[in-house]
């Protein structure tokens, strides 16, 4: 009779007393893990004649998928938007520390900088694997300099650009190179922008609308050369006109080509979005709303002055300006204080709170087949949590890189 050694030497742990977030439900049953991925127990048992070397009691928490970032801009102190000579310790330092608010993957996102800060910062972000080193880096997220100076927000005039008559050719310029490139947000309405959209999507970047004063056809048709994404949904963009709703429009649009679905990002952080707002966005389009922090260097640090790429910003309590304005600029609220704020201003279920954080940025980045989710072979991150939604562990590969001591679990 086969064991389960026959299949592989490395061992099986099995997380007994959990509910487990799979098919849109908390589930009562055991999570299995061997070497990184999620096992499949009838598999295991039937084909293998298998068993678990290690079993772990979850005390009744509930195991949901890591949460993903699609927006961040740094966090205790660092800022990506800098290029410094320890970039790479700075977003070492970032990617552990976000580990105690669940975030298993990310993508470090820089805002409007001049061409020297993209050719010197973008070579030293590298795509990799999470771990007890940190959260897992998924590619970078470009916010800006193409993008609208009506609606340029935190981010400084003097660097933002326009398309001109190579268009793509001038972002390559911009940007130095796209290697690491995960997504970039552009204002739909610049000229010679669909011919960029499309460039991009060929590539495999997806391609964001934001900082734009962009009516709803513009918006649509952006959409329709390959966009995917609205960055940061009714903030730094036209509000909701009922003759012409604008990129916001594009929640309820009926020109979205078959078979494609519109995401947008949410900063639910209680600063940025009314709950009200966050109630009508998610009620009109629920399955493509992705929760961001849009954290900068100042998350985790004491209120006063920090930077935010080529500005200053000042934090006072949740809100963060830039200084001497009222502007906003970016958030200091962590991931898991997003998830919980959602789904006590939405109401909605914890299962759908818990997506819009794991399983919709992984869809967006069309990698919901190793994360996002719980499936079988799919990527061992996950979180323990409590049911206030709050996180006691966190786990990568199967292997623990973070817990809550004061738990005394």
């Amino acid at each position: 009779m086969p064991s389960n050694k026959s299949v592989s030497d490395a061992p099986i742990v099995q997380f007994t007393n959990c509910r487990i977030l799979r098919s849109h439900q908390l589930q009562r049953e055991d999570l299995w893990v061997r070497e990184g991925k999620i096992l499949n127990p009838e598999k295991l048992f039937f084909d293998e004649k298998g068993s678990a070397d290690i079993q772990l009691d979850c005390k009744d928490s509930i195991i949901t998928p890591g949460f993903i970032d699609v927006q961040i801009n740094g966090g205790f102190g660092v800022d990506f938007s800098l290029a410094t000579d320890d970039f790479k310790s700075g977003i070492d330092l970032v990617s552990q520390k976000i580990l105690s608010h669940g975030v298993t993957s990310f993508c470090p996102t820089l805002v409007t900088s001049p061409p020297s800060v993209y050719h010197q910062v973008l070579p030293q972000i590298s795509i990799r694997n999470g771990g007890a080193h940190g959260a897992g880096i998924l590619g970078a997220h470009l916010e800006g300099p193409f993008i609208s100076k009506e609606k340029k927000g935190a981010h400084p005039e003097h660097c933002l650009r326009t398309f001109e008559a190579g268009a793509f050719q001038d972002l390559l310029a911009t940007y130095g190179s796209l290697d690491c490139v995960r997504i970039v947000t552009l204002a739909p309405e610049m000229k010679r922008s669909s011919e960029v959209i499309q460039e991009l999507t060929k590539r495999g970047i997806c391609v964001s609308l934001g900082h734009s004063v962009a009516n709803l056809s513009q918006a649509e048709e952006a959409v329709q050369h390959g966009a995917t994404f609205i960055t940061h949904l009714f903030n730094a963009m036209l509000p909701f006109h009922h003759r012409d709703p604008g990129i916001v429009g594009l929640l309820t649009s009926d020109k979205i080509p078959a078979g494609r679905r519109v995401f947008y990002g949410m900063i639910s952080d209680g600063i940025h979005t009314n709950p009200a707002a966050l109630r009508i966005a998610h009620r009109a389009h629920p399955k493509g709303l992705v929760l961001v922090t849009d954290a900068i260097a100042g998350m985790g640090l004491a209120p006063g002055r920090h930077t935010l790429g080529q500005q200053v910003v000042e934090i006072d309590g949740l809100n963060t300006y830039i200084a001497g304005t009222k502007t906003l600029s970016g958030s200091v609220a962590t991931m898991d204080t997003c998830v919980r704020h959602f789904q006590e201003a939405t109401g909605c279920s914890v299962e759908t709170a818990l997506e819009a954080a794991s399983l919709h940025p992984a869809q967006l980045l069309g990698i919901e087949h190793k994360k996002g989710t719980l499936n079988y072979d799919c990527d061992a991150d996950f979180l323990m949590l409590n049911d206030g939604l709050y996180v006691q562990a966190t786990y990568i590969a199967g292997e623990e890189v973070w817990r809550q001591d004061a738990l005394g679990m």
